[in-house]
């Protein structure tokens, strides 16, 4: 099994690279290649960096390059990193896409922090990716549910299912 890994930017990815003259964070070379390096996973895998953006900042025409990249890719398992803030609606037009698995996943913390839920969350994704049938799927906290079901809960900024 092969699995690709897309990074799109967000708060995992989100760094503090500026020894002097910086104040602010900045995204970086994709997360999940530390996190990848450090576990040295039983399975394939390749890294595509395809833009480095705050969630927030992401366009249909982003989201276009995206859907693009996904239904290109040679694998049928892959998982993209994201921002939480619109990571729904990339997973929306993401959907078109139904011979693959797709699972979109990000941090609330950025990876670079110690009390980071980025290596849990990837770890979520790549069980998923290794066990559900072809669709789109968010994994956070946790859990992982079907594009069309997660809602974020905005007091929280937990992800939920609608039941």
């Amino acid at each position: 099994m092969k699995i690709l890994f897309i990074q799109t930017g967000g708060t995992i990815d989100k760094d503090y690279p500026r020894i002097t003259g910086g104040y602010a964070f900045e995204i970086t070379e994709p997360a999940v290649k530390r996190i990848l390096e450090k576990i040295k996973p039983g399975f394939e895998y390749e890294i595509l960096s395809l833009m480095q953006k705050d969630s927030q900042d992401i366009s249909m025409a982003d989201r276009e390059k995206i859907l693009d990249a996904c239904r290109r890719a040679a694998c049928d398992r892959i998982i993209v990193t994201h921002g939480t803030d619109t990571m729904i609606e990339t997973a929306r037009t993401l959907s078109a896409i139904t011979d693959k698995t797709i699972i979109l996943t990000g941090a609330m913390r950025p990876e670079r922090f110690t009390d980071s839920d980025a290596a849990f969350n990837i770890g979520v994704a790549i069980g998923a990716a290794n066990t559900l049938q072809p669709g789109v799927y968010i994994a956070m906290h946790g859990r992982v549910f079907s594009y069309d079901r997660a809602r974020r809960d905005i007091a929280t900024g937990r992800f939920t299912d609608t039941d």
